[in-house]
């Protein structure tokens, strides 16, 4: 199933994905000119530079929210905008209606030529700049970090290298060891020999070839299931709008820096160095004793993508004192079960409610919910 020879890829395959990746997002535009597209809380740009925007979402009143700094860590490979597709199923508006200080780490594409930004540029040092900002802009010297998927391995990475600098770090479905043999993509990785020589070939890795390989590794989740949404969508309106806004989403990816790629390939997935106590960073070989921040690990316990097997270990062997697993039970609507955490109505229903009370009330009265 997986002898493909990645290393060989010529000009014209290499070429062929990135005009797959303009038609995909060509389609997308046009799924977004049909009104399927995000509904965006108000947001300041607050510090950008090549590859990354940290914007900050003020309250309903104009004015940056006084309660506890909260970031928001997308991952890297489709737009932020997950986090915050409409209001009523905005993981944004959730922190703000709890009275949260909320700022997130827009991913945006690197320049063409800026291929060297790897696993520590995100994990460590692109962090580390917005958490100066956040403290430019608010005085806190401590965040609460939150991240999904790719996401939460680089706010994990984040907690690790900077524990005395974050407040309480939220994972949602964030693959962190990857060693088990039920983890889709470890056969995937297997039969790639080399994710630098695939890296050379690109320079900057298609979102189509990564489309391509989450396929290939779990074709269930990203085909039958997908459609079987659609579906069983069809006569709940919010349920099939949600759906559409994700569709969209689905064709709004960008290519990953060369490095990045190599390094998440080899570092994590093949050698899974992160659980190993061996991943450098800063100086440093990090693992999961070195997060000691509470530790909040969200599961989904039926899922294929993410599996229990990927989260578990590294909570149980997480540094913290006090952490807790919650678990994900899935929606419809959804298109992808991954991202429901974030746009599903159960886990905006029950799941978020679970983690702020696992937080506790912020200083301040929260605000009204959004209409």
């Amino acid at each position: 199933m997986y002898a493909m020879n990645w290393t060989t890829l010529d000009a014209f395959g290499t070429q062929a994905l990135k005009d797959m990746d303009r038609k995909r997002q060509a389609r997308g535009a046009m799924l977004e000119r049909a009104g399927h597209g995000p509904q965006r809380t108000r947001s300041t740009i607050l510090y950008a530079q090549p590859g990354l925007n940290l914007l900050r979402y003020d309250s309903i009143d104009g004015a940056p929210g006084a309660g506890p700094a909260v970031l928001l860590v997308p991952a890297p490979i489709k737009r932020s905008y997950i986090w915050d597709m409409a209001p009523e199923i905005s993981v944004v508006q959730r922190w703000r209606e709890r009275g949260y200080r909320v700022y997130l780490a827009e991913w945006v594409p690197t320049p063409d030529g800026d291929t060297e930004v790897g696993l520590a540029d995100y994990g460590d040092r692109l962090l580390s700049i917005c958490q100066n900002k956040i403290f430019e802009d608010s005085g806190q010297l401590k965040i609460i970090i939150a991240g999904h998927s790719l996401g939460g391995i680089l706010a994990a990475i984040y907690s690790a290298a900077h524990p005395q600098q974050v407040a309480a770090t939220i994972l949602l479905e964030a693959p962190l060891h990857f060693a088990h043999p039920d983890c889709c993509f470890t056969p995937l990785v297997k039969a790639t020999p080399d994710a630098g020589a695939i890296a050379a070939a690109f320079r900057q890795v298609p979102g189509a070839f990564l489309n391509i390989m989450s396929a290939m590794a779990e074709p269930q989740a990203f085909g039958w299931e997908r459609n079987m949404d659609r579906w069983l969508s069809m006569f709940d309106p919010l349920a099939l709008s949600t759906h559409m806004r994700v569709e969209r989403w689905t064709h709004d990816e960008f290519a990953l820096p060369g490095k990045l790629f190599t390094d998440i390939v080899e570092s994590l997935y093949r050698h899974d160095s992160f659980m190993a106590g061996q991943l450098p960073i800063g100086g440093r070989m990090l693992g999961p004793g070195d997060l000691r921040a509470p530790l909040i690990s969200v599961v989904d316990m039926r899922s294929k993508v993410i599996p229990p097997q990927a989260v578990l270990p590294f909570h149980e062997a997480a540094g913290s004192a006090r952490k807790q697993v919650l678990c994900y039970g899935g929606d419809i609507g959804v298109n992808l079960q991954h991202v429901g955490v974030l746009v599903g109505r159960s886990a905006h229903a029950s799941l978020w409610p679970q983690i702020f009370d696992w937080l506790g009330a912020p200083a301040i009265a929260p605000l009204p919910a959004a209409t």
